[in-house]
């Protein structure tokens, strides 16, 4: 593992969770043991009942391409290798968006509803990122 130059996530406690199962190279997704709300990002109380009863569930991984940019210059130059790079709002399975890269693919091939699958990309020994592919 070469050495990972751009900005790592700050882990906080009610997000560790994620950060944990994504070293394992698994998604999760935080889920309200009250109202059975399916959460992401990870946060301190449920945007839906405000418990602080809070958990993970494990997502499929599978999702389908909601949004996307290209971008194809004027990035800060720590991003400048990953050039054109695809940021996406992908809708998974499971009922929540996230925020991604859609990766191992032409940029202009990538296509609204397109499906997609989770991978990781291990950046450091704490981090792994998710990122997405299409489903092959």
């Amino acid at each position: 593992m070469s050495e990972y130059k751009k900005p790592l996530p700050v882990i906080q406690p009610w997000s560790a969770g994620f950060w944990e199962a994504a070293k394992q190279h698994q998604l999760v997704v935080q889920t309200c043991d009250d109202c059975q709300a399916k959460i992401f990002y990870p946060r301190k109380f449920c945007p839906e009942c405000w418990s602080s009863n809070l958990g993970w569930s494990e997502a499929s991984g599978k999702a389908t391409v909601f949004s996307f940019s290209i971008t194809m210059l004027g990035i800060e130059e720590k991003f400048a290798d990953d050039l054109p790079l695809v940021l996406a709002w992908v809708d998974l399975e499971e009922g929540v968006r996230m925020l991604t890269n859609i990766i191992n693919c032409e940029p202009n091939a990538v296509t609204i509803g397109m499906d997609v699958e989770v991978v990781f990309e291990d950046v450091s020994p704490e981090i792994s990122l998710p990122k997405f592919q299409p489903v092959i």
